[in-house]
């Protein structure tokens, strides 16, 4: 089946679904600098995204998602609602109803954080692999312009990078980059906001070091938390501090877009 067929076939299900309107205006692309604008802001932001943002309960403490800890980073004049939940990818998430979801209820003067690519790179799992050219695509036509459509702000959020590092250099990989690629166009194409969390948290990341960004991934001796009794050496998910240091990178990007919403990033993240 050609890449046409398939996203035409897609296309279909998703206007029923979730509405889809193929305009919408085009915003102003956030560069960092850009003044921030002096009247304060209320709404909420959304997030659509995988387990790396999902808000976790305590039966999995230590793991978190930046999502999970990006209000503390907000002022009280903005609501984060995460719909982050693991496993899926741009394209499930579609699929599965959870954008029909955040679009039936999300207002002008909301925002939608949008970051995926961890799963839509499973191409060995065809209920979540997601090419990176259809990838594009639902994020211009579902994540950005159907937003839009409903008078809120999408901004797109590179995917977060992995724990995977050159041995030899000691700098950390690009984690999907065909899908940070896609992103980063797409924003510019349709002049969209960009948070590119997968730069910062590359950045972050060799600046602690390859021994140091285990206290940032989920990686864990045995017995050292009761809900990982055995230990855990996790490459992609969070613990705590983690979680904590990615929302504070995401935080202090949104303060540079020039947003309503970047006054109301709390004094110190700037």
């Amino acid at each position: 089946m050609s890449r046409n067929v398939s996203v035409s076939s897609r296309r279909r299900f998703l206007v029923g679904a979730v509405g889809v309107v193929g305009g919408g205006g085009l915003g102003v692309l956030g560069l960092p600098g850009a003044a921030v604008a002096a009247t304060a802001a209320t709404g909420t932001v959304y997030i659509a995204s995988d387990s790396t943002a999902q808000t976790y309960n305590s039966r999995y403490y230590p793991q978190a998602g930046w999502g999970q800890k990006l209000s503390s980073f907000l002022s009280s004049n903005i609501t984060v609602a995460n719909h982050a939940i693991g496993g899926r990818s741009s394209r499930s998430f579609i699929e599965q109803g959870r954008l029909a979801a955040i679009h039936q209820v999300i207002r002008a003067g909301d925002y939608l954080f949008t970051q995926f690519g961890h799963n839509d790179a499973t191409v060995s799992n065809p209920e979540r692999y997601t090419s990176p050219a259809d990838y594009k695509e639902y994020l211009r036509n579902d994540y950005i312009r159907a937003t839009r459509a409903r008078g809120a702000t999408p901004v797109v959020v590179t995917p977060v990078s992995r724990r995977s590092y050159n041995a030899s250099t000691g700098k950390f990989n690009v984690s999907f980059p065909a899908y940070v690629d896609a992103a980063k166009a797409v924003a510019r194409e349709e002049g969209a906001p960009l948070v590119d969390l997968s730069a910062a948290s590359r950045v972050y990341l060799d600046g602690v070091g390859i021994e140091g960004s285990k206290g940032i991934f989920l990686w864990l001796a045995a017995g050292q938390y009761p809900n990982f009794p055995n230990g855990v050496q996790d490459n992609t998910h969070f613990q705590e501090r983690g979680a904590v240091e990615m929302a504070r990178l995401v935080s202090r990007a949104v303060a540079g877009l020039g947003l309503p919403i970047s006054g109301e990033v709390v004094p110190g993240v700037r």
